[in-house]
């Protein structure tokens, strides 16, 4: 291993109870020659003033407002000269030794773009956590699912995903990303503001012809739901929303038509789900998501990198729908689908 520049970017909302709690260990954990930065989002809370104050050693790159995580990163990235970036969540605790597998990797392998270190629950330390797990893929509709978590079904992890594996995304929550692939690919889509960004910026890695890795022997607890709980209508508008314009996004025109007459019909049963449940302003947001697809779909087009296969290997070619709620496949390993070797 060489000595790249390495740079962890914690990016930061009025965080000031998280980054007392969870600080502590990325400073004790991390190697002393990555560079720790935490990127403000224009807090009001007084936490930049709490990291300045307790751990001096930490630069600040303050932001003027609220960017949302893809806005923020893109404009702290501008400012941050590394070889490697690491993206942390303020609500990440992280253990002896996280850093230097995911370097290994990404200076052994050159086609590698990004990689992603096993996350655990920080509240329920045994299970993964929901946000990446031991790494994330997407069927072919564009649900998103991970190794050791399939919607809301958590897996106990007792190793059974600890090979190195090839994933179609990794997550925002803990990423180790190339800088000069994050840039390439024009970074974060802002427009997204929060929500399946990270998955976005994975699919047009592999489009450009890079490779995303899972990476076992490094692990991490997230405690998650720090900014928008589940139940936030918000959170359910952004997460379809950004979904929906990922596909328009990433997609030929052709698959994005036949997807789409798919997608329609399966966001329509989320939506009633939703109503059945008393949950109106979840139900709406769906709505709101469709049509807000209408209204952009000519922008995402246009934004869409090109690429010469249909789609990544990495996309799981059945409905993750139908083999969870109609074929009772709670776990990743019942499946079937098994994750590209990583080895070359």
């Amino acid at each position: 291993m060489g000595n790249p520049a390495l740079a962890l970017v914690i990016l930061n909302w009025n965080g000031k109870d998280l980054l007392k709690r969870f600080l502590p260990s990325v400073v004790r954990c991390t190697p002393a020659t990555v560079e720790i930065i935490v990127a403000d989002n224009g807090s009001t809370d007084g936490s930049a003033e709490f990291v300045s104050t307790n751990f001096p050693q930490i630069r600040i790159i303050r932001l003027d407002k609220n960017y949302g995580f893809a806005g923020g990163y893109n404009k702290a990235l501008e400012e941050v000269n590394a070889d490697y970036y690491i993206l942390l969540n303020s609500d990440v605790e992280v253990t002896a030794g996280w850093v230097n597998p995911c370097v290994e990797l990404l200076e052994q392998r050159k086609d590698i773009a990004a990689v992603q270190p096993k996350i655990r629950s920080l509240n329920k330390p045994d299970f993964f956590e929901y946000a990446g797990a031991a790494g994330g893929y997407i069927d072919y509709l564009g649900y998103p699912f991970c190794r050791g978590r399939v919607f809301n079904t958590l897996e106990k992890d007792t190793e059974q995903y600890n090979d190195l594996a090839e994933i179609f995304w990794a997550s925002g929550a803990a990423m180790f990303i190339r800088a000069s692939c994050f840039h390439r690919a024009g970074g974060f889509d802002a427009r997204f503001f929060a929500h399946m960004e990270e998955i976005d910026l994975c699919w047009r890695l592999q489009n450009m012809g890079y490779g995303i890795l899972s990476c076992p022997t490094s692990v991490v607890f997230h405690m998650g739901g720090a900014s928008l709980s589940s139940s936030n209508p918000r959170k359910t508008y952004l997460n379809f929303r950004n979904n929906l314009w990922m596909l328009a996004k990433n997609l030929s025109t052709g698959r994005f038509i036949k997807t789409m007459a798919v997608r329609i019909m399966l966001d329509n049963v989320a939506a009633c789900a939703f109503l059945l449940k008393g949950k109106f302003r979840d139900s709406f947001a769906v709505t709101r998501a469709h049509l807000s697809l209408i209204r952009n779909y000519r922008r995402m087009r246009q934004s869409r990198i090109p690429s010469g296969r249909d789609l990544p290997d990495t996309v799981f070619r059945k409905s993750i729908v139908v083999q969870y709620y109609l074929r009772g496949k709670k776990y990743f390993s019942d499946l079937r689908f098994k994750a590209s070797t990583a080895s070359k």
